[in-house]
């Protein structure tokens, strides 16, 4: 796993609203147990639909889990780059630069 830190505010949300916070996680496993998708699969679609959706921190996210899950730079600047037809190429360019921000800090 990478050792980009976690972003304060969620930290703190997350101390803030404990049983928020169990119950969004215990979804997530639920629906990733669910089907036939690897974890490191899992993670790169939701870091798809987290570029669809322009969420900064939601991209940031699903990088560091995609490498926990295995994933390699160049499988998740792919898996950005393939949204090009289908989000539009500024939208790539502003994922991959969140990405960067998280793949250019491993070994820091």
């Amino acid at each position: 796993m990478t050792d980009t830190p976690v972003p304060t505010r969620f930290t703190e949300l997350k101390q803030r609203y404990p049983k928020l916070f169990e119950a969004i996680e215990a979804l997530g496993q639920a629906v990733r147990s669910e089907g036939p998708l690897d974890e490191k699969t899992t993670q790169l679609v939701q870091l798809g639909a987290a570029c669809a959706l322009r969420s900064e921190g939601a991209v940031h996210s699903h990088v560091r889990r995609a490498l926990a899950a295995g994933a390699t730079p160049d499988e998740i600047y792919h898996a950005i780059v393939v949204l090009a037809s289908t989000i539009g190429f500024p939208n790539v360019v502003a994922a991959l630069t969140w990405a960067d921000d998280v793949l250019l800090r491993q070994g820091d």
